[in-house]
């Protein structure tokens, strides 16, 4: 049973100070103590429930990925393998794999997690919660991650609001739900973070006044980046719920 489900923001380590600068603001945290060999790894820490967002220093342009907190990492990342995953690395108390479609994740042990955090009120009153991972997969790979991932995690999923979106919807107790994405061209598979918004354009001027640019534009999403070049989303969906609200 996965009790627990953390959200990495991966950023190159070169940025990783601005990074975790921006990344608490917009998400009213403050950083844990670093830790790992090169001080690569933080968590966010709320300030009131249980933290799910946590941060990694890393090469390369970065991302997102996510872990899933268990009673058996063991057994959770074997089941995983007998699904399709390969493994990647592995130490006590922390399996690293790569679902069929080759997205990084993680099986963690639970520390008894289980305090969902309440969305982030601004000044305005608007809220916001950073809720999603989407995983970017590509076409080749659509069909074995639409059955991996509801079946690892035991979730239930569905047909999203657009063709290229299917959605495994975690328990309401659980911070983060995991959207697959169809890429329009073969690639490597990626995945961002995704903000649910009360007033999109409110937080859009309040992520920017941190230091973030609003890329592109979707029918009820807007693409920004963040100061340290990673890629993410604000989205019209309710922060209390989830769900996807009318534009």
């Amino acid at each position: 049973m996965i009790h627990w489900v953390y959200a990495f923001v991966d950023r190159p380590a070169a940025r990783f100070a601005r990074a975790c600068a921006f990344w608490t603001e917009v998400t009213g945290t403050r950083l844990s103590a670093f830790r790992g060999e090169d001080d690569q790894f933080v968590t966010l820490l709320p300030e009131q429930g249980d933290a799910y967002v946590k941060a990694q220093a890393v090469g390369g342009v970065g991302g997102a990925h996510l872990d899933f907190a268990v009673d058996d990492v063991a057994a959770a990342a074997s089941a995983a393998r007998e699904l399709g995953a390969t493994p990647v690395f592995a130490e006590d108390g922390l399996e690293v794999l790569r679902s069929p479609g080759g997205q990084l994740f993680c099986v963690v042990p639970w520390q008894a997690e289980r305090v969902r955090p309440a969305p982030l009120a601004a000044p305005d009153g608007s809220t916001s919660r950073l809720d999603q991972v989407c995983l970017d997969v590509p076409p080749g790979a659509w069909e074995a991650e639409k059955a991996f991932w509801p079946a690892f995690t035991g979730w239930s999923s569905g047909p999203g609001s657009r063709p290229e979106f299917h959605l495994v919807k975690s328990p309401a107790r659980l911070p983060i739900r995991i959207l697959l994405q169809r890429l329009d061209a073969a690639g490597p598979a990626g995945a961002h973070l995704d903000f649910s918004c009360s007033d999109l354009e409110a937080t859009r001027a309040r992520h920017e006044k941190q230091g973030a640019e609003a890329v592109s534009r979707g029918p009820h999403w807007i693409v920004m980046r963040d100061p340290a070049g990673g890629t993410y989303c604000l989205t019209i969906r309710d922060p209390a719920t989830g769900s996807l609200r009318a534009p």
